[in-house]
């Protein structure tokens, strides 16, 4: 993957869902709901400030890459949690080590917000990505259209989220 023009080094996302702030964290922090939307995977968290966790790939992420001719890391996603208020804010740093490339771009913070708004809960994520041009890129969705490019970033998993907590279904469902 090359990246030819740079992505934004502080990119905000925000999306509003029909669900309270309880269920949106459950969502996010959850196992069983983190492999359900986005691109899956089984998000382990101890939401103590220090504590590490990481992201394995759950069951069709591994058929997809091995239907795709490569094997899947153990761990797809590893950092550690910065701040965790719930059900309102989380801060981790964040790596990406799907790709020697990415993995080597180091860590980044993601921060979570959310906040009841009129009956629902409006998600913040916010990814502060200095140094690291290439998953910048990736999570821009700058890739969406490319068919090995990496999907439509956090624009997608946000309305995959959205979608899943709002419908009980996921976008591709």
């Amino acid at each position: 993957m090359t990246v030819n023009q740079p992505a934004a080094t502080t990119q905000v996302y925000r999306v509003y869902i029909k669900a309270t702030p309880e269920q949106v964290w459950e969502a996010i922090t959850k196992p069983e709901w983190t492999d359900r939307y986005g691109y899956g995977g089984l998000t382990d968290y101890n939401l103590t400030p220090g504590a590490p966790y990481a992201t394995r790939p759950g069951p069709a992420m591994v058929e997809g890459a091995a239907a795709q001719g490569f094997a899947m890391p153990d761990t797809i996603i590893d950092g550690e949690v910065v701040e965790a208020d719930p059900p309102r804010r989380l801060v981790l740093t964040w790596r990406m080590l799907m790709e020697p490339q990415l993995k080597e771009e180091g860590f980044t913070r993601l921060t979570y917000e959310l906040a009841e708004k009129d009956g629902s809960t409006r998600l913040t994520v916010i990814h502060e990505l200095a140094d690291a041009p290439q998953l910048a890129a990736l999570v821009s969705g700058r890739y969406d259209d490319e068919a090995m490019g990496g999907g439509g970033g956090w624009s997608w998993v946000l309305s995959d989220l959205k979608s899943l907590l709002e419908t009980g279904k996921t976008l591709a469902q």
